[in-house]
C-alpha cells in the first residue's frame, strides 16, 4: 500500500475507534454524545475531503511533471538522432572527397 492509502486508512480507523471509546466512556446524555460525535465526524469528513483534494492535486502535478519529462526525453532523442544523421552525412562527404582525391591522384600518375 502507498503511504497516502495507509494514512487515510489510519485516519478513518482512528476516527472509528475514537468514536467507539467516546460512546463507552461518555458521562453525558445520549443526545449530547450524538451531537459531539456528529460534529467530530463532520470535522473528520472535512479533513478527509481536504486530504483527498490535496492528494488529487499532487497526483495531477506528478502527472504533469511526468508528461513534461517525457517531452524533454523525446526532444533530446530527436536531437541526438539529428546529430547522428549529420555526422553520418559528414563522414560520407569526407569519404567521397577522399575517394575523389585518390582517383584524381591516380589519373595524374
Amino acid at each position: 500500500m502507498s503511504k497516502s492509502k495507509d494514512f487515510t486508512l489510519g485516519l478513518i480507523s482512528g476516527a472509528l475507534v475514537g468514536s467507539a471509546i467516546a460512546l463507552l466512556y461518555a458521562p453525558d446524555k445520549g443526545s449530547n454524545t450524538r451531537d459531539v460525535i456528529s460534529y467530530r465526524l463532520s470535522n473528520y469528513l472535512d479533513e478527509l475531503t481536504h486530504l483527498i483534494d490535496k492528494l488529487s492535486d499532487e497526483k495531477e502535478s506528478i502527472s504533469e511533471a511526468k508528461r513534461k519529462g517525457d517531452l524533454v526525453v523525446e526532444d533530446a532523442r530527436d536531437r541526438a538522432e539529428d546529430l547522428i544523421r549529420e555526422a553520418e552525412t559528414l563522414l560520407d562527404t569526407i569519404e567521397d572527397t577522399k575517394e575523389n582525391e585518390d582517383n584524381a591522384a591516380k589519373e595524374a600518375e
